[in-house]
């Protein structure tokens, strides 16, 4: 028999015919093909209207400032109450995904987004968009962690980072369209004399219902159906993903045994088909990267949601006009489709604990440069290089995340912490900008580099290695 068990007769551990009623491990060893990149084009797009909505809040602010006569007050909820949704969307809408799976969760969440967000095109007032920006919230709170979450669990290990950051790097491509198509609409103020703010909105919403039809065709992820102990129906998700790669079961080579010197760690690999109690996220191994991942959430909102949501608003504090502010705003986001793109050959070549170090550095560094920049061409120079850091920092911890907790609780974990980003990003803005308005832009980049580096710290301390290994034996 040969070392993996392709050949000969079945006579041990490894033989073909208990490797195929593995279908998880199948999952890894799977060849990569056009059905990995198309479920990867599919879910990354969906991605785009998260981070279009999330962007999307500094554009409504800075264009509705005048028309509406808003206040700093009101301009600060029509900036939080998107985040206040997300945050009650991620922790209820992650739990259900791993009580009801994630296939389901994925059509609730875009449904209730695309709903409300059409919505929000017809408010009256501010009160009113802060209301349906939140019930929109509540529809994407769960999708970044659903994204990741399902696409960690079908890709196969070896390009489980590159894939997931291609992912991403369609859905930033929402960030720069958001500003950019805000300059151009708020310029012309109106577009078949309906105000042009509105169309954003419209946009948002019909894209978003389109998205949900093609996921209908997403299958149920089979190491969560392993994990409901529903080992017949994973085995026939698999059977059907081999059948459009063109791989049989039989012809799947086996598994070597994961080593201490091959995985960096001399962990027991953990079933994958185990129901894990989420309390099991507050005791060993993860109680540590529990602690280490909810310091992380609520730091990095600041460093990289504070930057891309306000930025529209600190400049229109450093006396820009709304349209060049908007202007400068999406040439600055740029940064973030290239920086996602710059995150694929790197992602799987530097420890993604490193890689986010690293990252992150860069992201207070290049805020300090835009805090303190006045010409405008280091204004956009300094915004284009913070934000390509903040992508390869974002698609590097997306992919970390999902490496962390066991199959059983991954979605509830990783929603949790994430929610508390999102509780963050709700207070930020009511910070942000009175500390903006009392004492300048270069103290809220001040600020914001000094909370990146202790994040740095808390990752590098408390963060373990996960980059090459199956998600099985982290």
């Amino acid at each position: 028999m040969s070392e993996h068990g392709v050949t000969g007769a079945a006579t041990t551990p490894d033989t073909n015919d208990i490797d195929s009623t593995d279908p998880v491990g199948r999952l890894d060893r799977l060849p990569v093909g056009p059905w990995h990149r198309r479920l990867t084009a599919i879910v990354g797009i969906g991605a785009f209207f998260d981070l279009y909505e999330v962007f999307l809040g500094g554009v409504l602010a800075a264009a509705l400032a005048e028309s509406w006569q808003l206040s700093g007050t009101e301009k600060s909820w029509l900036i939080a109450s998107g985040f206040l949704g997300m945050f009650v969307g991620a922790n209820v809408l992650s739990v259900l995904a791993d009580r009801f799976g994630r296939r389901k969760m994925f059509l609730v969440n875009l449904g209730l987004y695309s709903l409300f967000s059409l919505a929000c095109a017809f408010a009256q007032d501010a009160t009113q968009l802060s209301v349906l920006r939140f019930l929109a919230g509540l529809g994407l709170g769960a999708e970044l962690v659903l994204v990741d979450t399902y696409l960690a669990e079908f890709l196969p290990r070896k390009v489980r980072g590159r894939y997931i950051a291609w992912a991403y790097t369609l859905g930033f491509v929402g960030v720069p369209v958001a500003a950019l198509l805000g300059a151009r609409l708020v310029a012309k103020h109106e577009l078949f004399g309906v105000d042009g703010w509105r169309w954003l909105l419209v946009g948002g919403a019909l894209g978003a219902a389109f998205i949900q039809l093609l996921r209908t065709r997403l299958p149920e992820s089979p190491r969560w159906l392993a994990s409901q102990g529903r080992t017949a129906e994973a085995d026939a998700v698999v059977r059907g993903i081999e059948a459009q790669a063109g791989a049989e079961p039989a012809a799947i080579p086996a598994p070597r045994a994961e080593t201490a010197e091959s995985a960096g760690t001399t962990e027991t690999p953990e079933p994958a088909a185990a129901k894990v109690p989420l309390g099991q996220m507050f005791k060993a191994p993860y109680a540590r990267r529990t602690v280490m991942w909810w310091i992380f959430q609520i730091l990095q909102t600041v460093g990289y949601y504070g930057f891309g949501s306000l930025a529209p608003v600190v400049l229109q504090a450093k006396g820009h006009t709304v349209t060049e502010s908007l202007t400068y705003a999406a040439l600055s986001y740029l940064g973030y489709p290239v920086g996602s793109a710059l995150s694929v050959p790197l992602i799987d070549r530097i420890e993604r604990r490193t890689l986010i170090i690293l990252s992150a550095l860069g992201i207070a560094a290049f805020g300090l440069v835009f805090g303190f920049a006045e010409a405008s061409w280091l204004i956009v120079g300094a915004g284009f290089l913070l934000t390509v850091s903040s992508n390869v920092f974002s698609n590097a911890f997306h992919v970390y995340q999902t490496e962390i907790f066991p199959t059983g609780m991954r979605s509830s974990a990783i929603g949790i912490a994430y929610s508390l980003s999102r509780l963050t990003s709700v207070v930020l803005p009511f910070i942000a900008i009175d500390v903006l308005e009392d004492l300048g832009a270069d103290a809220v980049f001040i600020g914001s580099g000094v909370l990146m580096l202790i994040l740095c710290l808390n990752v590098r301390i408390l963060g373990p290695r996960t980059t090459g290994r199956s998600l099985e034996s982290i």
